[in-house]
């Protein structure tokens, strides 16, 4: 088996194994991560002050609290009409 073939089938097993477990510590610690920097980008393209979003806490379905490394705190939500909102609480 050469280099390339062996990496392919090592990536298919993993990939057959991830599919099959149950979800880690881990994976919920890097999903944290991806929503703290997506509202972190949400409060910047609203031009509020905030530097980087050190915890976050979930309201309501796309209704969430960031609060900032500069000590903000900001309501990340989506309105009626579909829109992105974000507000001091």
């Amino acid at each position: 088996m050469n280099r390339q073939t062996g990496g392919l089938a090592l990536i298919a097993a993993a990939t057959m194994l991830c599919g099959t477990r149950p979800v880690l510590a881990a994976d919920e610690a890097a999903s944290d991560v991806t929503l703290a920097t997506d509202l972190m980008a949400v409060i910047a393209l609203q031009a509020m002050p905030c530097g980087k979003v050190v915890s976050t806490s979930q309201h309501g379905e796309n209704d969430y609290l960031a609060t900032c490394q500069d000590g903000n705190r900001y309501r990340i939500f989506v309105n009626a009409d579909g829109r992105v909102i974000v507000t001091e609480p």
